[in-house]
């Protein structure tokens, strides 16, 4: 009995600590926010109430509006971009390939990376090295910087967050794929099930559960888009890839708009907890359908 008391409090002695840094850390900020929402706080000096004002203003704002239709437009698209091509990559290095082991410690590399550091590293070729192969292979498009241009600065965004991103979803779709017998490929192949249909009716099926895992994880985070945006366009040409993240901190930080965009970041919050029990509830349903 005294062991087990002793058990509990050294347990208790471990959460604790834990608790008051995520109390600290992240509830506090996530109250004081939500406090602020309601305010004209410029983030120094004295402030009012003004009650849902702020709430009514997001509404309003034309260049909140294109932040959302932005950020919406560039999860989607990294979204697919990202799950096919790690699906494809998983397919792949799961298969009866030499030094796989290797491989996969390679592909995994960009998520090691920061998210700031590659930015900046894509924003040099994008500036310097791709137009100056453009202009010597006499390519239109790639002679100037796809970043200066208000139509493709956001695919180049896509593109680098989606480079760095593949490496962890290809890891849990390859986590995936072990978990489908080998009894069921045997089935197939007695079936006759090859190539495409072996994969459509038998292999995604079993790996349903995974898919939502990182279809889920992937619209989640790129929404939350930030250090792309950061490190390679600040938001321009012309506000043009100005992600909701990007804008809260900018004009929220620099821009005197302390409890507007507290405001802009309830309402952001409440978006991606709504998207995400969407896609729950909706790939749950497709599951039980497979």
């Amino acid at each position: 009995m005294m062991k087990k008391n002793e058990r509990k409090r050294t347990f208790l002695l471990i959460t604790i600590p834990i608790l008051v840094l995520f109390f600290t850390f992240n509830t506090l900020p996530l109250i004081k926010g939500f406090i602020y929402s309601f305010t004209n706080f410029k983030g120094y000096g004295s402030y009012d109430w003004v009650g849902l004002r702020n709430y009514i203003d997001l509404f309003q704002d034309v260049r909140v509006g294109k932040s959302y239709l932005f950020t919406f437009k560039f999860a989607l698209a990294a979204t697919i971009i990202v799950n096919l091509f790690s699906l494809i990559l998983a397919l792949g290095l799961n298969s009866k390939i030499r030094a796989k082991s290797a491989l996969r410690g390679i592909y995994f590399i960009p998520n090691v990376l920061g998210g700031l550091v590659v930015g900046y590293i894509f924003s040099f070729i994008f500036t310097y090295i791709l137009p100056t192969i453009g202009k010597a292979m006499g390519i239109d498009f790639l002679s100037s910087s796809i970043l200066a241009d208000s139509k493709t600065a956001w695919f180049a965004i896509v593109v680098v967050a989606a480079w760095q991103a593949i490496a962890m979803n290809t890891i849990i779709y390859i986590s995936g794929l072990q978990t489908v017998p080998e009894d069921v490929y045997e089935a197939g192949s007695i079936d006759g099930a090859t190539g495409w249909t072996k994969f459509k009716n038998l292999t995604f099926p079993l790996i349903v559960p995974f898919f939502t895992i990182n279809m889920v994880l992937c619209m989640k985070n790129f929404l939350m888009v930030f250090d792309q945006i950061m490190a390679l366009t600040k938001g321009g040409p012309a506000q043009s890839t100005e992600s909701i993240s990007f804008l809260i901190y900018k004009n929220g930080m620099d821009g005197g708009q302390f409890g507007f965009q507290s405001a802009n970041a309830v309402l952001f919050f409440v978006v991606i907890v709504a998207i995400s029990i969407f896609q729950l509830t909706f790939m749950n349903k497709k599951e039980e359908q497979l």
